[in-house]
């Protein structure tokens, strides 16, 4: 084999090469992408959502603390009877914003 004819299978093995790093990096920004971001995506808001959970929890239990010593330290009834009546009125306000199943599409 000459250098020449070296030189021309070199080059075809190149642009092979270059033709198959191009496919891939067409299909890495086409499909794996888009999945690895929507997987971020799903992870960090259930991370947050677990987050804020925690975070509910603690406050409810401050307050509910802090009522019971500070507030009403001798009535410990009226502390749950006020939580019991914001989550009463709670629920209703959002057993008014429903809507029957045929009138939701």
């Amino acid at each position: 084999m000459t250098e020449r004819d070296e030189q021309r299978e070199s080059d075809f093995v190149d642009k092979a090469f270059a033709q198959l790093d191009h496919a891939l990096d067409i299909f890495h920004d086409k499909v794996l992408r888009p999945i690895f971001i929507a997987g971020r995506a799903i992870a960090y808001s259930f991370v947050i959502f677990l987050m804020v959970i925690v975070l509910v929890v603690a406050l409810v239990i401050g307050v509910i603390r802090l009522f019971n010593v500070y507030v009403f330290s001798t009535h410990q009834w009226i502390t749950y009877m006020s939580i019991g009546a914001l989550l009463v009125v709670g629920g209703l306000f959002l057993w008014r914003k429903r809507r029957p199943i045929k009138l939701r599409k």
